[in-house]
């Protein structure tokens, strides 16, 4: 789940520095088509780098240079291949890409005020109009999503019509790992419980429990962790060190709070089963994918047990191409980078691409 409440607005506040931020650097409005271009990213997670690691191969493949925003260097994570740098150490992108139209792009967006936009859903967000959408709408060449499903919520969100949102997959599913389940194997999905990013994700005490039952069922629980999860909640299980959509693999069914990888689950071909608390906004077409919601920790078993995926027309509206995702994302910005106009419109079928 991508859009959260920053609970360190100074820090973001701070890491603009003022009006005068709007002047910063002798911006162009487009790279020269002979350079290669130098791309920045801003989320709505600021210190998130996960939803960007999956563009890296493509990125130097094309000999690009990628950059996300950050507010400070202290809230990433020392691992991640993903270059990181604060606006005020960065002299202007090339193209600025959103995530999300949170607080955080938005102020990168203001910083940069002659850099082209684009839009780029890499985590779900939900229908609701965002409220400073309107701040960057007009600014915006290009808007991409992974599916038609996510196309809907994500332009509701930005305030755009569902057919200037170009479909073009998500790169998770470019190397997707070939299922091979093993017997009474259940994916723990977990969301985000650390308050210093967010705050507890509603659900997350359903989820505990079900696991409880589901161990105390004869299951054996494998924990795909959000990478912004609190681990010493889920440590009594074994914890994958697999990003969690290759470990769904092994599988017989997951269950966990409904996000960004429940549709990426169902295509490796292993179903999933969703803990919805009350509190919990869910775009309805990733429940749509769900074997069956439960509200109850009571009736994880028999859900688990009887788990099975979903039409599979449901799978494709909800998943979008599969194979050549990162390709078609990077030249829907290559589109915007150098004025190359395209009609918005629903590209669900591009090229000879497969479908979940």
């Amino acid at each position: 789940m991508q859009a959260v409440s920053l609970s360190r607005r100074s820090a973001l506040l701070g890491a603009l520095g003022g009006a005068g931020a709007l002047a910063f650097g002798s911006a162009t409005a487009a790279a020269h088509p002979l350079r290669k271009p130098h791309i920045a990213v801003a989320t709505n997670e600021p210190w998130g780098t996960y939803h960007v690691e999956p563009l890296l191969a493509e990125i130097a493949s094309r000999r690009w240079r990628l950059t996300q925003l950050v507010p400070d260097l202290d809230g990433v994570d020392p691992e991640t291949g993903v270059d990181v740098s604060t606006p005020g150490r960065f002299r202007h992108p090339d193209l600025l890409v959103l995530t999300g139209a949170g607080e955080w792009p938005v102020s990168c967006a203001l910083r940069f005020p002659l850099s082209p936009l684009a839009a780029s859903s890499l985590a779900y967000l939900g229908p609701e109009r965002a409220p400073l959408a309107r701040t960057v709408r007009r600014r915006l060449r290009t808007v991409t999503s992974s599916s038609r499903a996510e196309a809907k919520a994500f332009g509701g969100y930005l305030g755009v019509g569902r057919g200037r949102v170009r479909v073009v997959g998500s790169p998770q599913t470019d190397s997707l790992p070939r299922r091979a389940p093993e017997p009474d194997l259940v994916l723990v999905v977990t969301s985000v419980t650390r308050s210093d990013t967010g705050g507890n994700a509603p659900g997350t005490e359903l989820l505990l429990a079900a696991a409880e039952r589901l161990a105390a069922a004869g299951k054996r629980i494998l924990v795909g962790l959000h990478p912004r999860e609190d681990r010493s909640l889920w440590e009594r299980y074994e914890i994958s060190e697999e990003p969690t959509v290759t470990a769904s693999a092994k599988a017989e069914a997951a269950i966990g709070i409904p996000g960004t990888v429940f549709p990426l689950i169902t295509a490796v071909g292993t179903p999933v089963v969703g803990c919805v608390d009350a509190a919990l906004s869910v775009p309805d077409y990733l429940l749509s994918v769900c074997s069956s919601t439960i509200g109850d920790p009571g009736e994880a078993v028999a859900a688990v047990e009887s788990a099975a995926l979903p039409d599979q027309r449901i799978i494709t509206d909800a998943v979008g191409p599969v194979g050549g995702s990162a390709a078609r994302l990077l030249d829907a910005w290559e589109g915007a980078l150098f004025f190359r106009r395209e009609p918005f419109h629903d590209r669900q079928h591009v090229g000879s691409e497969q479908f979940a």
